[in-house]
């Protein structure tokens, strides 16, 4: 059956630059190792012929020591070449993410534009200026209702601003003047005579004819006191 029909070949595995970068190092990796490993031949052959005298044998050890020198050279610039192709591979991929992001962020740019379409035509702009009126027309009545219920009752309306001020500082000139004046007697600095008051005329004070003598004690006078 397969030998008429035939069958369809296994879709070969695209090539990523992710894989082609991995591969493309471990390639690197290995050119490193060759590389050491010359030079390791070329420490060695130096260190020998240091120890040697110029002659056939030197000579020999010379010329071994420059073809591993020319591979070393040979692996270096493959190994240069690789890292190029690396960063050509890596600015790719570079380039490669910075057009998926923006795709992504238009896409996503697209859905929320749809989004918001969707939302706007529920939204009347007219229903929204008639509720911004009303609203307005509610705060005026509100406002009209306070100004009447705070209304003041038995003022009458034809008094004048400016007899009012006038009578105002009036009151408080009369007030400051109140304040100021002080009793004769409450004053400070006055004598006892002006604190007291006298209570009886100087011809009817009982104790002014009074004589005293300074070795007697003194007597009350008899008989009743005229006041």
């Amino acid at each position: 059956m397969h030998r008429i029909f035939g069958t369809s070949k296994k879709a070969a595995n695209k090539a990523t630059l992710d894989g082609a970068i991995t591969s493309t190092d471990s390639r690197i990796d290995a050119v490193e190792v060759k590389i050491r490993k010359l030079e390791g031949e070329l420490a060695r052959y130096r260190d020998q012929m240091k120890t040697m005298r110029d002659g056939p044998g030197k000579t020999s050890v010379k010329n071994r020591a420059l073809t591993v020198l020319k591979q070393k050279k040979m692996y270096e610039t493959q190994r240069d070449q690789l890292q190029q192709q690396v960063f050509n591979m890596e600015q790719a991929q570079f380039t490669n993410d910075n057009i998926r992001n923006t795709m992504t962020t238009f896409e996503a740019m697209q859905e929320s534009n749809k989004t918001l379409k969707l939302q706007y035509k529920n939204i009347d702009i007219d229903k929204i200026e008639d509720l911004q009126d009303e609203m307005a027309d509610l705060m005026d009545q509100a406002n009209e209702v306070q100004e009447s219920i705070g209304r003041s009752y038995g003022v009458p309306d034809d008094l004048d601003e400016m007899d009012l001020e006038a009578e105002l500082d009036a009151l408080g000139e009369e007030l400051d003047f109140e304040s100021t004046e002080v009793p004769s007697y409450l004053q400070t600095g006055a004598t006892t005579s002006d604190q007291v008051p006298d209570l009886l005329p100087e011809d009817e004070d009982p104790l002014k004819n009074v004589e005293v003598n300074p070795q007697e004690p003194s007597k009350a006078p008899e008989g009743p006191v005229k006041m």
